[in-house]
């Protein structure tokens, strides 16, 4: 089917939505049983799971290191492995244009695959939907995923106290200037790849050191500063971060330093943000690193406080202000 496009015809529950559905999602996916249901029966372990849906746009749909499909599984599984969880099943629903070249879908299912079995994970439902041309720009995908919180590793940031570490596993706002780049806005020209990846196998060695992780986040939408945010205010901690600390590569430097943008508001989709015991961040910052994801990790700042839910920027020269979430839109929506 490489060199069809999709019809509306494709999306008539006939011969032809089998045929699409056979050959380019089950054949990908790898869920031949489960496909033969009308929902895919699993077995889950005795204990708790965490649940999380997300749905995914992205313009255009293929940038440096990343495309919508590869996008939509590795958001859905940091999701789960922030939350603690082992991430385990995915549903994908996808709404796709008419006259979208099967090639290009190929291509976006692809690189879900491959991203799924990264972490272990296991693609086991979906849907699709073919709307006329013209309506949404190509393809739009549903992710739903479903992991175990295993009982020996729960997230605990009530338990968050002075002197904690807040660790960043590397350079933030790579995806954002990527996806910019792509677009040809704003004058952005780099060859610098989104960050675009699936988190689980690096927070795995994490969590095998044993080391109390308080909490975790990845810095997507609304970018690192508002992921610290929304952790200090949802748990009422004082949070201080060293402006000199937080990596940021010289492109993202140079694109917020021309456009006049914060890099702390950039977003990131293959970062975490760890609040970790004071005692285990040596021996978390060496796991991190030991990873090719998490090679240029940073310590950026300390809990400093419990209360008021506030986040302090630190600059070079001592002083220091308060770092809001983001407010309207500081850029294009990119996804």
């Amino acid at each position: 089917m490489s060199s069809q496009q999709v019809s509306l015809e494709h999306g008539e529950g006939g011969e032809l939505s089998h045929k699409l559905l056979r050959e380019v999602f089950v054949s990908r996916f790898g869920h031949a049983e489960e496909s033969k249901w009308d929902a895919a029966r699993l077995a889950v372990p005795e204990g708790r799971i965490a649940l999380t849906t997300d749905t995914f746009t992205l313009q255009p749909l293929f940038v440096n290191g990343c495309n919508i499909g590869k996008l939509a599984v590795a958001g859905t599984v940091n999701d789960l492995t922030v939350s603690g969880a082992v991430p385990r099943y995915l549903t994908a629903g996808f709404v796709i244009e008419e006259g979208f070249p099967v090639r290009d879908l190929v291509t976006i299912v692809d690189a879900m695959a491959a991203e799924a079995q990264k972490s272990g994970v296991r693609i086991v439902a979906g849907d699709t939907k073919i709307v006329k041309r013209g309506t949404i720009g190509g393809v739009i995908i549903n992710t739903a995923g479903v992991g175990v919180i295993p009982p020996e590793f729960d997230l605990h940031p009530e338990a968050m106290r002075e002197g904690d570490a807040v660790i960043v596993s590397g350079p933030i706002g790579d995806h954002a200037v990527a996806v910019l780049a792509a677009r040809g806005e704003l004058g952005v020209m780099t060859d610098l790849p989104s960050d675009c990846t699936s988190l689980y196998p690096m927070i795995r060695r994490v969590r095998e050191t044993g080391a109390a992780i308080r909490f975790m986040r990845d810095p997507t939408r609304g970018g690192l500063a508002t992921a610290l945010v929304e952790i200090a205010e949802d748990f009422g901690a004082e949070i201080e971060i060293e402006q000199e600390a937080v990596p940021i590569r010289p492109e993202v430097e140079g694109v917020c330093e021309i456009l006049g943008y914060d890099p702390l508001y950039f977003a990131s989709e293959g970062k975490a943000v760890l609040i970790v015991a004071e005692a285990d961040a040596p021996r978390v910052l060496q796991a991190l690193r030991e990873t090719e994801e998490g090679k240029e990790a940073a310590v950026i700042g300390r809990i400093v406080g419990r209360g008021e839910g506030k986040v302090l920027l630190k600059s070079a020269l001592g002083s220091r202000r308060r770092v809001l979430r983001l407010q309207g839109m500081q850029l294009p929506r990119i996804c």
